[in-house]
Order: C-alpha cells, then structure tokens, then sequence
C-alpha cells in the first residue's frame, strides 16, 4: 500500500507544471473604518448586478482584506457589513474576457450612532446555492422549515427523499452517508432517523448535499454525501440565540435549543444544547398472500392492520474551545453527546382467510418498545499554517461511544373467526444491549502551488467495535423459557486505512480541473459466539475521482465529474439478531453482506447563476436492498437485507433559483431518473425498469421591511426502491415569518403538509412474495417559534473547524446524534 500511495503521490505532482493560469474571476479588496484603520472581520457580500441576489458571502482577515475567487462573468458590487459601523456598498464592475482581475478601492465603513449592544447584522442568505461539487441550502432560509425536525427539512431538500422508515434516497438512489459537521453519525436505518427527527431545525445552519464528492471525504456513500452543518457563532465578546417551538398535529410537538459563543484574547468557548419532545402515530396496513408449494394456489390471505404509537424524548449538548497560541497555529477540543429515550406502543389485529377470502381465524397482538441510546463524543484537532504561502497541516482525532438500552415485549391472542379464544396467548420478551466504541485518527496537508493550482494530501484510520447481544424469554401457559433459537451474541471489528491525494489546476484560459485518488484498506471480522460462526474479510480498492470546469461565456458554465464510491453494509445489517414487528413479522440482520460499489458520471451546466441542468448516469454491483422473504409453512414474513442485483440509473435534474421580482424569490427543482434492477432475490431472477421523478419548490416573499412568508412543496411520482414499487406521495407546506423586538426576535408561524398526502402505498411480487402496504403518519402539524438573537462584542472570523476524522464510522451505527 505504501508503495501504491507514493508511486500515486509522485504522478500526480508531476503534472503541476502542466497547467496554465486560471480563467475565473477574481474580486479583491480591503475595509476600513472612518479613521483610515482597517476592520477586521467584516462581512463581505458579492452580489448580482441585476438583482442584487447574494452569489457568495466571506469575511475580511486579520487586515480588513477579502478576495473571492472563480467568479463567472457579469455585473456584480460589493456590499459590507460590520458591527458598530453603517451598511456600504461599492458602484457596479463587471468581470469579462479582458477585465478578470477586478481590485475595488478601500471601502470606508462609518461608525453606527446607535449603542454598539444594540446592533444587530443581518444577512439574507438564498435558499439554493449551487457550487461546482455540491449543493448547499441555507435552512433558515425557508420560513417553513421552522418547528420542523432535520429528517423533515431533508424530505423537502432537492433531490433528497425519505420513504416510510426514514431511509433516505438521493436522486433516486439509495446509500447516502450522512455526516453531521462533517463527522458520520455512525446510525443507520431507523436509529439514524431516529437521531435526525430529534434534532431540531433551530440547530441547523446548512445542508451540504454532494452527489460526487471530491476525494478528500470518505469514498462511502453510493449515492452521495449529506453533511448537515450545525450553527456557529463568529464574534469577539459573548453572543448567541435562543429558540422555542411547539408543533401540534395529532400529538404535541416541543423543541427548545441554545446557541452561545464567547471570545476573547486566544480563546474562544462554545456551546449548542437543544430538547426535542415528539409524539407521534401512524396506521399501518399491510396484506399477504402464501401460496402452496406445489400447486402455487393461494392458501392463507393475511390482512393487517396496526396502531402504531411513539413519542421520543432527545437532549443533545455540544460545547469545546479553540485556543490560538499564535497567528498560525490552533489547539481545538469539543465533547459532544446525546442522550434519546424511545418509546413504541403498537396493536395489530390479524385477519387469517382462506383462498376464497372466508375468514378462519384471527390474531390480536399488542408490542411495547423502550430503547434508550446515549453517545459521548470527543475530537481533539490541531491546525497549523506553515508559511505565508498557505502551506497547512490539520490533525483529528476522535472517540466515540454509542451505549444502546432495548427492551421489546411482544404479546399475541389467537381467536377464531366469530372471536372465541382457540388458545392461550403467549408472550416474547427481549432485551437487546448494544455497545459500539469508535477511534479515529485523521491528518491531511494542504501546499498552494504556481499559477492557481493546488496540492492536498491526506492519510486516515479508524477502529470499529460493536458488542451486540440479544436475550429473549417466551411465556407460554404463564412458564418462563429462555429462547435459545432466538438468543445470539455477536461482536463485529473493523479497521479502516485511508490516504488520499487531491490536485486541483487551471488547465487553459477557460478550463479548471480537480483530480483525486483515494486507497481505502479494509479489515473486518464478525463472530456470533452463540453458534461458533464467524467471517473475516481484507480488500484493498481505488478510488479515483475527476472535476472539469469550462467557462463558455459570461452566461454559460458547464462541468464534467467522475467518481467511484463504496457503501459498505450497516453494522446493524451485519447483526443477525432477529427483531420482531409482530407475530407474523420481523427483521434479521445479514453477516454475509458485501460492500456495493458504483461508478458516478455527472455532466452540468449552468446559466447566469440562476438555471441548472445536470445529466448523471450510474452503475452500481452488488447493491444492497431490503428484501421480503417468507416462510409458508410458520405464515411468517422477513425483512431482511441482501445483495440483490445490479442497477443502472440514467438521471436528468433542473434547479432553477432567481428574484422574480424585488419581492418574490422562486427556487425549483425536478429530477427524473430511470432505473434498471437485474439480479436474484431469493434465488428468483429479478428485473425491474422504472422511471420516477421528484418536485421540489419554494416560493418566498418579502411582504414588508419585517414580515414576510412561503410557500414550498414536494410531490414524488410513482417509482420503484429496490424491489417495492410505490405509489406517488407529497406535501406542501406554508407559513409567516415576523422580526420583533427591534430585529432581535423573531415569530414564525407554519403549516406542513396541509392537504395530509404524505402517505406512502406500495406494492412487491415476485417469486413467492406478494404483499402491498398502505401507511401515513403525524405529518400535518402546525407550528409556532420564537427565536432571539443577544450579543455584545465585535465581528470576528471563527475558528476553522474543521469535520473530525471518524465521519464514515458513525454514520453506520444507527442510532442518534445531535453533534
């Protein structure tokens, strides 16, 4: 492997004297106050000549400059902002074939009349911003995402869906490593749906959605990376927010959160705590066929119908400190944790009919679920600048530990069609601990080369330890057995070496390129000490990555992106452990899981900023995908997950975001995809082709100087998720937002799901299985927030903080994060 990344290094250096000078614009500048001194830190907007739409946002350094760079062709100015000081502006420029480097005179900022503790700067972020490798959403951007939790604000981001248990699809692609802060929450299925509904939209500041990510990030993730970034403050001094919500749909919804940063001299102190309350309900129906094995004629027809309960009660807490002992060099630490108590209270009535649908028997079962996960989190993180060309070397190293607490009781009463008893009831305990511990260690360097180019390298491990046991007891006729066929213990280790290279260049005039190459080694082993089984497994693979930029014109942008990626299998998906919905219904983990791996081709263009058409085609092997499987003879079903197939997607998205007028601001997007499944399902040849597509819109408008509203929505068309083919389904949403207390508070008042469409209904046959499912849930719930922002300080730039080095690891657990 050594000898793989140094041969790797050496290429890809090489090639740095290949390149000639860049094409994009650049903006550059410095602020000053009216006493000829420069004001560090203020904040600099770029934005559109035309409309005066905010294209990108930085802050002045140390020495009131500020510079912006690959900016396309066009009329832009300048506006500044700081506090203590009046609003500036600069007068028009313009960036062109002959005039590209634009350098705008010191811009004077006059001091504020007002008590310095009574300013309070505010800048309109848009909701949409589309960069060359990703796409980014301002959530307090959207009025409507307010009250609303961060699974929800999610479903209702572009090109992100969630189905029925909150696994979320990209493009129509499933298998997206999601990261908080840059750091994987290590939850997967229904324990990261978990952590992202008890994280409140109050803590989020953006969502970073990466359908190719460069090759620095982790190559997990089939489908792309959702980095969800949590809110921080940049000031000298003390400052902060505080929020409250209460949601009511059919139960109560609370959330209560606290943003606080304090500076001074070398050391900068903060924290983020936040309570979520959610209760909620849903109906699930579900009907069943089994056939006989020889005839292939129905023989029990099974109609379900369950009450699903569940509340959640989630604190999660963050705080850490920066310590600058000098210009260049910075010490960081932040401890972070949560702590999430689950509850389920479901009834199911069974119908059991015969093939000509007469009713023979039914089943009557109540299940009650309590699961408590806590997680304790600590990064320690080095930065330091090397030289005055930018030369840097930053240092992670995390721990992480998820403590998991469940106990399932699961009680069934059998009676025949006309209601009488046919026998005892029974019932199926269980107790489930689960113990994951994490370490993580990353280092990366980054050296500015001549004429705009860039060189970054980078080397990664991390250690994975899940102990999971599994105890069940069965009560029949009021006796007490330990289930032994259902009892297991396993334990699964992973390790997980990674280097990286990552070398971006001006190729012409009018072409920008980025190429990368990652090695991941694996190393895992998994053992059930129950039955002596156990697996082990070492694979080394590449990873390259490509990004092309060419510069048409003024107006027209296009890019060219490559990617390979791997989603290795959930640790809970590996664990056998069997889990049941209800007497006829359960889950099992699969230890014989592969990773998948697929190859990404994304081609793009862009117009004015404002239109964005992007053409992407994929092709993934050994895809891993929820099957149904089911056992005639005991009428059970499993889900299970397995690697099913082969699929190839062919996909076409626009995005459009522009200020119709000074007071109405649209953002659009729709995604169609074509997808093709080849493969075997129980042993049974599967093909699937589907074309679905995905609506996503905003509409947002400035009624006044402090009142304003939304409109937004999403409808998802009919379309296939591994072998369940699923109906249309949507949502729209509106609300109201007002600035109060001389624009230090805010009132929001919003409305989700107004028309309750967000219902799911689907179908899956094939081979043996034939079964459809019909749910909805508490999704219709109107919202009341207030926030308030306090500070007392001057503007200062934040510390980098940068993502920590365990983000693949802790987005595979499954339970929750605040962090």
């Amino acid at each position: 492997m050594k000898l793989i990344t140094t041969t790797i290094l050496a290429a890809l250096f090489s090639t740095t004297q290949l390149f000639a000078q860049t094409n994009a614009g650049t903006v550059s500048g410095s602020v000053i106050d009216g006493n000829k001194k420069t004001i560090e830190s203020a904040s600099i907007s770029l934005l559109n000549g035309k409309d005066s739409s905010v294209v990108k946002i930085g802050m002045a350094n140390k020495v009131g400059a500020y510079f912006f760079e690959n900016i396309q062709n066009g009329k832009y100015l300048i506006s500044v902002t700081a506090v203590g000081h009046q609003n500036a502006f600069t007068k028009p420029f313009e960036i062109s074939e002959i005039t590209r480097a634009i350098s705008i005179p010191p811009i004077e900022l006059l001091l504020q009349s007002k008590s310095l503790s009574t300013v309070v700067v505010t800048a309109k972020r848009p909701l949409i911003e589309q960069k060359i490798d990703r796409t980014i959403v301002n959530v307090e951007a959207a009025v409507t995402n307010v009250g609303s939790s961060a699974l929800e604000v999610l479903e209702k981001s572009p090109g992100i869906s969630v189905d029925k248990d909150g696994n979320i699809s990209l493009k129509g692609k499933a298998g997206v490593l999601v990261l908080v802060d840059g750091r994987p929450t290590q939850l997967s299925g229904a324990d990261l749906a978990s952590m992202l509904r008890s994280m409140p939209s109050s803590q989020m500041d953006q969502i970073e959605i990466m359908t190719n990510p460069p090759a620095k990030y982790d190559a997990a993730g089939n489908a792309g990376i959702i980095n969800i970034k949590t809110k921080k403050n940049k000031q000298f001094g003390y400052n902060g927010s505080l929020n409250l919500g209460y949601g009511q749909g059919h139960y109560p919804k609370i959330n209560e959160g606290l943003n606080f940063n304090y500076r001074t001299g070398k050391v900068n102190l903060f924290t983020n705590l936040s309570h979520n309350y959610r209760k909620g309900f849903g109906n699930l129906s579900i009907q069943r066929n089994f056939f006989e094995e020889a005839s292939k004629n129905i023989s029990v027809s099974f109609d379900q119908k369950s009450r699903l309960n569940n509340s959640n009660n989630a604190l999660n807490g963050k705080m850490g400190a920066d310590y600058f002992a000098n210009k260049n060099t910075t010490y960081g630490v932040v401890f972070s944790g949560f702590s999430i108590a689950g509850a389920d209270r479901n009834s199911t009535i069974s119908l059991l009919s015969d093939a000509q649908k007469n009713l023979k028997s039914q089943t009557k079962s109540t299940t009650w679920a309590e699961e408590i996960w806590k997680n304790f989190s600590t990064n320690v993180n080095f930065r330091r600048v090397l030289d005055t060309s930018g030369k840097e070397v930053t240092a992670d190293f995390d721990y992480s530990t998820y403590d998991s607490k469940n106990n399932q009781s699961l009680s069934n009463y059998y009676f025949d069609a006309a209601g009488k008893t046919i026998q005892k009831g029974d019932t199926l305990n269980g107790f489930l601990p689960q113990l994951i511990k994490i370490y993580s260690g990353r280092m990366d360097y980054l050296q500015p080369l001549k004429k705009g180019a860039r060189l970054e390298a980078g080397l990664k491990s991390s250690i994975v330890r899940t102990d999971n046991n599994a105890i069940y007891d069965t009560i029949h006729h009021t006796s007490v057995m330990h289930d032994l066929n259902r009892s297991n213990y396993f334990i699964y280790e992973e390790n997980i070496n990674a280097g990286y290279l990552n070398f971006s260049s001006p190729l012409t005039k009018k072409i920008n390129a980025q190429f990368g190459l990652r090695v991941e080694n694996t190393n895992a082993k998994g053992a059930q000490k129950t039955s002596g089984d156990q697996f082990v497994r070492h694979f080394t693979q590449l990873f390259p990555t490509a990004f092309f930029q060419y510069t048409m014109d003024k107006n027209n942008n296009f890019g060219l992106n490559y990617g390979r990626r791997i989603l290795r299998p959930n640790y809970e998906s590996l664990n056998p452990f069997i889990s049941y919905i209800d007497r006829y219904t359960y889950e099992q983990g699969n230890p014989n899981l592969k990773p998948q791996f697929s190859n990404n081709i994304e081609l793009s263009h862009s117009y004015k900023s404002i239109l964005t058409t992007t053409l992407n085609y994929t092709k993934t092997n050994d895809i891993i995908q929820q099957v149904l499987e089911q056992n005639t003879e005991k009428q059970e079903t499993y889900v299970r997950q397995a690697n099913i197939a082969s699929q190839r997607q062919i996909g076409l998205s626009v995005s459009v975001n522009n200020s119709i007028t000074k007071w109405w601001t649209n953002s659009f997007y729709v995604s169609v995809s074509n997808n093709k499944f080849e493969g075997l399902v129980n042993n049974i040849p599967v093909s699937i082709v589907a074309t679905m597509m995905q609506l996503n819109g905003s509409q947002q408008f400035k009624i006044s100087k402090s009142l304003s509203g939304e409109v937004s929505g999403w409808y998802q068309t009919p379309g296939v998720e591994g072998v369940i083919k699923f109906k249309g389904m949507g949502a729209i949403a509106a609300g109201m937002s007002k600035q109060i207390l001389k624009t230090k508070g805010t009132v929001r008042l919003t409305v989700k799901d107004i028309l309750n469409t967000q219902k799911f209904s689907g179908i899956s046959k094939y081979g043996n299985v034939d079964a459809a499912f019909q749910q909805n849930r508490d999704s219709r719930v109107l919202n009341l927030a207030f926030s308030y922002r306090f500070n007392k300080g001057k503007a200062a730039g934040a510390a980098k903080r940068r993502a920590g080095s365990a983000s693949e690891e802790t987005d595979r657990v499954g339970a929750g994060s605040g962090n």
